[in-house]
């Protein structure tokens, strides 16, 4: 372990820290963590270039691009108030179907989009049936994360894992949207329980929900049908990418254009809404987890998981399923996946253990066990901040007071899971 190697650690665990410690913007310390590690001379500029997984990037864009102008027709909205409309002024009834919705909606779309789009509606939903946002909010954060970890595209960790591993949309439904399903039906039914007193309206309400017209959010028809038209083939994109062996770069992009295309607007307006900010984050991970790989803390990380499980596949699997949900829990799930790939694939070289599990468990763990805490997932900390702007702060001892036994409860039933289909 030379020089490089110390300086390049910590590097690395300064730069975590301030993530962590969200004293400067992450995408801010990120970039700068990435620039220091190149001008440093701990990678080349062209390494730390070919290190960015631009299929990452360009899946995150393209999806961007197409819900932002998506939105602009008002069919998320429509959705949040037919569900209302259905449940009849009824707050579980309500809480069930919109909490649902998030969750189909989180693997279809993306979580942090997702919860953008729907958290709004939320809060117009909870005052009308005058009843604290508070239990809507944070079921909103737990079902985006555990829906959006049934698909490749529905959790940025998931994106990650697809990109580096070559696994596919439909090897993420098969895999991971059975216990995707199960934990949400599960969360929800704890959820009632615990909310239950909660969860009652005023007499009235019912008469205020009644007056709700679904039809009223649509602002424009025409691109409503152009947007679902888009994202119809966009998901068949996705879902035949086996056969036709195209990126999701390339799907996600070409919606993006098609969208464009149909709808003629300025470009510019919509690249104006894309999350710059996740994009460069993103960026710079990918140049620190490249410096780590450089100088072989990697593969040291690797050798030493190795030793401590003696190899043994339920050991190994289970450790990366419970380490990857503590450590997310902690860290944003985003950087840590972005480390913990170049790690897997290590394990695998080393150990000769098949990668599918291990692939699988890590995303349950960053997706599953990002749930924890107010900062362990974007969708997170983009709820906690609309709530506090709204004057529902929800505060970090709070939210853990409920997410931390669900999100233990989520992770039990995933070890199950695994252990049955894979280990057995």
């Amino acid at each position: 372990m030379g020089i490089s190697f110390w300086i390049t650690l910590i590097v690395f665990v300064v730069t975590y820290a301030i993530i962590i410690s969200e004293k400067v913007h992450r995408t801010v310390i990120a970039m700068a963590g990435a620039g220091l590690m190149v001008l440093l001379g701990i990678v080349t500029q062209v390494k730390a270039i070919e290190g960015i997984d631009f299929n990452t990037l360009g899946l995150l864009i393209g999806m961007m691009i197409i819900v932002g102008i998506a939105k602009h027709s008002g069919m998320f909205q429509y959705v949040a108030i037919w569900a209302t409309k259905v449940g009849k002024g009824n707050p579980t009834k309500i809480y069930i179907l919109l909490l649902s919705i998030i969750a189909v909606f989180s693997a279809l779309l993306d979580n942090v989009t997702t919860v953008l789009l729907m958290v709004p509606v939320t809060f117009v939903v909870a005052h009308n049936l005058k009843v604290n946002p508070k239990p809507f909010l944070i079921g909103a954060i737990l079902l985006s994360n555990i829906g959006g970890t049934a698909t490749l595209i529905g959790d940025p960790p998931n994106i990650l894992i697809g990109s580096a591993s070559g696994l596919t949309f439909n090897d993420f439904i098969v895999n991971l949207a059975p216990i995707s399903v199960l934990i949400s039906i599960v969360t929800i039914a704890l959820l009632i329980f615990i909310y239950r007193k909660q969860l009652v309206a005023a007499p009235e309400s019912a008469a205020i929900i009644a007056k709700f017209n679904p039809k009223d959010a649509i602002s424009d028809v025409k691109l409503l049908k152009k947007s679902l038209f888009v994202l119809a083939i966009v998901l068949v994109g996705f879902f035949t990418h086996g056969t036709t062996h195209l990126e999701g770069a390339t799907i996600a992009l070409g919606g993006a254009a098609l969208m464009l295309l149909l709808t003629m607007h300025d470009p510019e307006e919509h690249l104006k809404e894309v999350e710059w900010t996740t994009i460069f984050f993103f960026m710079g991970l990918f140049i620190l987890v490249v410096a780590l790989e450089e100088v072989g803390a990697i593969r040291m990380l690797a050798e030493g998981l190795l030793k401590l499980t003696g190899g043994n596949m339920i050991a190994t699997t289970m450790s990366v399923l419970w380490g990857s949900a503590v450590f997310s829990a902690i860290v944003d799930n985003i950087p840590f996946v972005a480390t913990m790939i170049p790690l897997i694939k290590d394990l695998g070289a080393i150990s000769g253990l098949p990668l599918a599990p291990l692939w699988w468990v890590l995303a349950l763990g960053a997706d599953i066990g990002g749930n924890a805490t107010l900062v362990g997932a974007s969708a997170n900390v983009v709820v906690s901040g609309i709530a506090g702007r709204e004057g529902h702060k929800i505060g970090f001892g709070e939210y853990m007071k409920i997410a931390l036994p669900l999100t233990f409860i989520g992770l039990v039933m995933c070890s199950i899971y695994v252990f049955f289909r894979y280990l057995v």
